[in-house]
C-alpha cells in the first residue's frame, strides 16, 4: 500500500489538477493516503426518501432526501441579488429549491416536468420548506447508481470546497480513492494482538468507516482506528522512557549547597506545604540517580509551583550549573523575574531576563552573561530557544504552563547542551492523574495538592444580567475597602455570530458607571501593543487602577494580592478549566475573595452544569474530572493536544480514556517481550510508533 498511499491525489478519478490544488489549500490533502484518512464526522441514510409533508420544523432534520417533480422555475431579483428558484412537488406537498450562485450551470440541468432525487439541508422561510443549493440527479441516474453503502459519510469541508464539490462530490472522490486502495491496505497489527483485543482488520475498518455496512460495523471500525492511533502514541511514549532510562547521561547534583540551605532555612516567603516538600524531595532524588530527569509538576492555581521550581534551580546552581525558566507570556516572565530578584536578595545568585520585547542593553546583558557563565538563572519567554542563546553549562530547565508551548519549542531547550539538562514541566491546568500518567507516560508525575496556609477559599456566585445593578454596587463597596477588581470578557470586539458581551462595549459601560477620578479603569487584551499592555498591567499591579477590564490574556501571569473580585462576563462561553484558571487570579492575599460568573438567561444544560460546578467547588482536579464527563474533548483535550504533536484523525485522548488505558497495557505487553520491536511480526508496530513519535530524532537503538 505504501507507494499508492503517497501518490498525488490528482490521479484519483474526479480530482484532477484544479481540484487537487483546492483540496491541498483548503484541507491539506495532498496524497491518496491523506484522502483515505479524511474521515466522516457524521453519517446520513441515503436509502431513505422523505415525503415532503414529513419535513417539518418540528422534525428538526439536518439533511433530507426527497423525490419530487419540477413544476416551474423562476428568477427573482437582479444583479448580485439575483437568485434562481425551482418549485417541485411530490404526492404530499411542495418544496422550494433556491440557488444564489452557479445559476447558469444549474438552470441547464433542470427540466420542468422531470422527476429528480433531491438532497439538501431543510430550512423554513415564512413557513415554506426550502432547500438552498441542494444536490440533484434525475431518477434514472439515481436508480442506475450503485452506492457503496446506504449510510453516506459527511466529510469535514470548507465553504469554498463545498461550493466546488458538494457533499456528493467528496463522497464520489472517496469512492474512487477506495477503488485504488481496497486490496493494498497493509495490516500493522499482528494477528495475536487483534485476536486478544477483539479488533477487526484494518482493511475492514477503513471500508466501514467510509461505507458503513451496519451501525455495529461502523462502531467496530471507529474502535479499531482509534486503537491504532492511541497504540502508536503509547508505543512512542513508553519506548522513549525506556530509551532514556537506558542511558545514564543525567547531570549529577550531589550536594545541597550554601545557597539552597540559606534560602530554604532563612528566606522562604512562607512555610512550605507538605506537598511542596514532597515534590522537592522527588526532584532532589531524580538529580542524584545519574539519569536525566523528565518530570511533570501539576499544581492548582496558587499552590506554589513557582517556588518549588526556584528551589530546584538553586540545587543546580549550587552544583555549578545554570538554570532557566521559560514562561508563555511577557507578563508572566517579568513577574517571575521580579519575584526571583526579590526573594533571592542578599544571595550570591545572578538572575537575568530575556524576552522578545527586551531592550538592547537587557538582551546584551543576558546573552553575554549566560555564554560566559556569569548568569546563574535566566528567565524568559520563547526567546530562550533562539539559536543565539548559548549557555555555558545549562543543567536545569523549567517550562511553565508547558501546554502553551509546542513540542518543537520545548525540545529546542534541551538541545542547548550536548548532554541534556534535567527538565521540569509545570502546569496549573488540572489533568486527572490517570489521564496524565497515560498521556505523559514518558514523564514522572508530581502533584501539589495543598494550598499555602492562610489562603481563604474563593466564594463563587452565578448571576444573570438582571443582577447587574447589584453587582455594580458590590464592586463599588470592594473598591471603597481598598480592593481591586478584574472584569474579563471572552471577545475583544462584538461578533455578529455570537451574542456575547464584548470587551470594548464593556469597557465603555464600566467607564460610565465607574467615572473618574473616583475610579480608574485600565484595559488589557492580546491585540494591544506590548508597551501599552505593560503600562495597563503596571497601573493595576501598583494600585493606580481600581478595575482591570481584560480578555483571558490575564488567565496566566498576573499576581495582584490586593485584587479580591473576578467578574467573568459571558461565563457560559468558557470551559471549566479556563474558568478555574481565571478564578485563581484572586484569593492571593489574606482578604476574602470572590468570583462572579455572569451569563445570559438562556443556558444549555451543559453550560448550567459547568457554572453550578464552579459555585460548588474550588478543587481544580474535581473540576477536571467533571469536564471530562461533561464535554469529553473539553479544555483538557485542548491543553493536551496543544502540548503534543500527534496527528490524530479520529481518537480523542480525553473522550477515549478507556481505549487509551487498554492501549497503554497493550504497548507495555508488546515492549516487554520485544523492546526494540525487532521481530518480523512487529514491523508494522514499528511503523505505527514512528508515525506517532513526537521527536523523530529519538535514538531507539538504545533499547534492547
Amino acid at each position: 500500500m505504501g507507494q499508492v498511499l503517497h501518490n498525488d491525489v490528482k490521479f484519483v478519478a474526479g480530482v484532477g489538477e484544479a481540484r487537487a490544488r483546492l483540496l491541498e489549500r483548503e484541507l491539506g490533502i495532498r496524497t491518496v493516503g491523506d484522502l483515505l484518512n479524511h474521515l466522516p464526522f457524521r453519517y446520513i441514510d441515503r436509502t431513505r426518501i422523505y415525503p415532503i409533508a414529513e419535513v417539518t420544523e418540528a422534525a428538526q432534520l439536518t439533511y433530507v432526501q426527497i423525490r419530487a417533480r419540477i413544476l416551474h422555475v423562476a428568477y427573482i431579483g437582479e444583479g448580485r441579488k439575483k437568485r434562481f428558484t425551482v418549485t417541485a412537488q411530490d404526492g404530499s406537498g411542495r418544496v422550494e429549491l433556491v440557488w444564489f450562485q452557479g445559476i447558469k450551470w444549474i438552470e441547464k440541468k433542470i427540466e420542468v416536468g422531470r422527476e429528480y432525487l433531491i438532497f439538501g439541508r431543510p430550512a423554513f422561510y415564512r413557513g415554506v420548506l426550502q432547500l438552498a443549493h441542494p444536490e440533484l440527479e434525475t431518477m434514472e441516474q439515481a436508480l442506475s447508481r450503485k452506492a457503496e453503502s446506504g449510510m453516506q459519510g459527511i466529510y469535514p469541508s470548507t465553504e469554498r470546497l463545498s461550493a466546488a464539490l458538494g457533499t456528493k462530490g467528496m463522497y464520489r472522490i472517496i469512492c474512487n480513492a477506495w477503488a485504488l486502495l481496497r486490496e493494498r491496505i497493509e495490516e500493522p497489527l499482528p494477528a495475536s494482538l487483534r485476536e486478544q483485543y477483539g479488533l477487526i482488520d484494518l482493511h475492514e475498518a477503513y471500508y466501514n468507516i467510509h461505507f458503513p455496512q451496519s451501525a455495529q460495523l461502523l462502531q467496530q471500525a471507529q474502535y479499531r482506528l482509534k486503537f491504532d492511533e492511541l497504540l502508536g502514541i503509547q508505543l512512542g511514549i513508553q519506548s522513549r522512557r525506556t530509551a532514556r532510562m537506558a542511558r545514564q547521561n543525567g547531570f549529577l547534583f550531589p550536594k545541597v549547597g550554601e545557597r539552597f540551605n540559606t534560602f530554604y532555612n532563612e528566606l522562604l516567603p512562607f512555610p512550605l506545604t507538605g506537598a511542596q516538600k514532597r515534590v522537592i524531595k522527588e526532584i532532589r532524588q531524580d538529580t542524584v540517580t545519574g539519569y536525566q530527569m523528565n518530570r511533570l509538576l501539576q499544581g492548582d492555581v496558587g499552590s506554589g509551583k513557582t517556588l518549588v521550581a526556584l528551589i530546584s534551580m538553586l540545587l543546580a546552581v549550587d552544583n555549578g550549573f545554570q538554570a532557566c525558566i521559560m514562561a508563555p507570556t511577557e507578563i508572566l516572565a517579568r513577574q517571575h523575574f521580579a519575584s526571583f530578584q526579590r526573594m533571592l536578595q542578599g544571595l550570591p545568585i545572578r538572575v537575568a531576563i530575556l524576552t522578545g520585547a527586551s531592550k538592547a542593553k537587557e538582551r546584551r546583558t543576558a546573552l553575554e552573561g549566560i555564554a560566559s557563565g556569569d548568569i546563574d538563572i535566566l528567565v524568559g519567554t520563547h526567546a530562550l530557544i533562539e539559536d543565539r542563546v548559548q549557555f555555558q553549562n545549562l543543567g536545569f530547565v523549567v517550562i511553565d504552563e508547558q501546554h502553551r508551548f509546542g513540542v518543537e519549542q520545548r525540545a529546542r531547550l534541551w538541545t542547548k547542551n550536548q548532554q541534556p539538562p534535567h527538565i521540569l514541566v509545570m502546569t496549573a491546568t488540572p489533568i486527572p492523574r490517570t489521564l496524565a500518567m497515560t498521556l505523559y507516560g514518558d514523564l514522572d508525575v508530581s502533584v501539589i495538592d495543598e494550598l499555602p496556609p492562610g489562603r481563604r477559599p474563593i466564594q463563587t456566585f452565578h448571576y444573570t444580567d438582571a443582577a447587574r445593578l447589584r453587582l455594580w454596587g458590590f464592586l463599588k463597596k470592594q473598591i471603597k475597602l481598598g480592593r481591586q477588581v478584574y472584569v474579563v470578557y471572552p471577545l475583544i470586539q462584538e461578533s455578529e455570530a455570537m451574542d456575547y458581551k464584548d470587551l470594548t462595549d464593556g469597557y465603555e459601560a464600566i467607564s460610565r458607571d465607574f467615572p473618574l477620578p473616583e475610579y480608574v479603569t485600565a484595559i488589557c487584551h492580546g491585540k494591544m501593543k506590548p508597551a501599552d499592555k505593560e503600562e495597563s498591567m503596571r497601573q493595576f499591579k501598583e494600585g493606580e487602577a481600581h478595575i482591570l477590564v481584560a480578555t483571558s490574556v490575564i488567565e496566566v501571569g498576573v499576581d495582584v494580592p490586593n485584587a479580591t473580585v473576578m467578574v467573568i462576563e459571558s461565563a457560559e462561553r468558557f470551559g471549566l478549566s479556563q474558568l478555574h484558571q481565571l478564578r485563581g487570579r484572586v484569593g492571593r492575599g489574606g482578604e476574602q475573595s470572590y468570583c462572579i460568573l455572569m451569563s445570559g438567561e438562556k443556558l444549555s444544560r451543559e453550560s448550567r452544569a459547568r457554572l453550578e460546578a464552579m459555585c460548588e467547588t474550588t478543587d481544580g482536579f474535581r473540576l477536571a474530572e467533571l469536564d471530562l464527563k461533561l464535554r469529553g474533548a473539553g479544555d483538557v483535550n485542548g491543553t493536551l493536544q496543544s502540548g503534543m504533536a500527534f496527528d490524530l484523525k479520529i481518537a480523542n485522548p480525553t473522550r477515549d480514556v478507556q481505549i487509551l488505558t487498554v492501549t497503554r497495557e497493550a504497548a507495555a505487553s508488546v515492549l516487554e517481550a520485544d523492546p526494540a520491536l525487532a521481530r518480523p511480526e512487529h514491523q508494522g508496530l514499528k511503523v505505527l510508533r514512528e508515525r506517532f513519535t513526537e521527536h523523530h530524532d529519538i535514538d531507539f537503538s538504545q533499547i534492547s
